[in-house]
């Protein structure tokens, strides 16, 4: 069955128009379902400019509904994913609500480090928001759960939640990787797991300091220690030491 959104069948008048190349002017003719056309005149290829992706943003099987996605829905479609996740982690946890204000936290946190850091939001928040899915499943299997439990069973959780929405092999790929040793950094990591890494340790600080205050002193020490970017270390003084330098 065909999406009516991109069957003629269902098409009004307009489905066919024209529009100006951004790049010479030239008229380009455009039918509904072209997600881009290449000018004639000029060779530039520009992207529908009356094209509705609604759904196609977020919809697994977009690209073999309108063919291949131009960057610019890419762009779009990773950018919905994680309010899509984050709506399926809470949905995973139901009513466990200390989990799900902790995931949505360190997703806050992340984000916030991840724009200051230029790191890849999609693959930072996919990754914050089910950082911790693997703890039930870790609890039932391991008594006495540990870090390195529920970060392993952590990983088909979220590998199922991610390929239900439908997105890409190298996100979910990278996204479980983070989860997998979240609490265990390796040598070499890059930006996005750094972000995530400091997001988490700023949420478990908050936590541990409100169930029993840390001193200045350990907090600075800390925050010197363990943070790897600086705007975690930055976040970290103003979530748990009301902005102090």
């Amino acid at each position: 069955m065909k999406c009516p959104g991109q069957d003629s069948r269902y098409w009004k008048p307009g489905a066919i128009f024209e529009a100006k190349c951004p790049e010479c002017g030239n008229t380009v003719e455009f039918f509904k379902d072209d997600t881009t056309r290449l000018c004639k005149a000029c060779g530039h290829r520009m992207l529908n400019p009356n094209m509705d992706f609604g759904c196609a943003a977020y919809c697994r099987y977009a690209e073999q509904c309108i063919g291949n996605l131009p960057p610019e829905l890419l762009a779009q479609k990773e950018n919905l994913l994680k309010d899509r996740v984050a709506i399926e982690m809470k949905r995973y946890f139901k009513r466990d609500f200390k989990r799900i204000g902790h995931a949505g936290r360190v997703a806050r946190y992340a984000e916030r480090i991840g724009k200051e850091e230029a790191g890849n939001l999609a693959v930072i928040l996919s990754a914050a928001y089910l950082h911790d899915v693997g703890i039930e499943v870790s609890e039932e299997k391991h008594p006495g759960e540990n870090a390195s439990d529920h970060e392993e069973e952590g990983v088909p959780v979220a590998r199922g939640i991610l390929e239900g929405l439908g997105a890409r092999e190298e996100l979910i790929e990278e996204v479980c990787d983070i989860i997998a040793h979240h609490h265990h950094p390796r040598s070499d990591e890059d930006i996005n797991f750094k972000c995530v890494y400091d997001a988490d340790l700023i949420a478990n600080l908050e936590e541990k300091h409100k169930e029993g205050p840390l001193t200045e002193a350990d907090l600075e020490r800390t925050i010197g220690e363990r943070f790897y970017t600086e705007s975690g270390k930055t976040l970290a003084r103003e979530v748990l030491m009301g902005g102090q330098a």
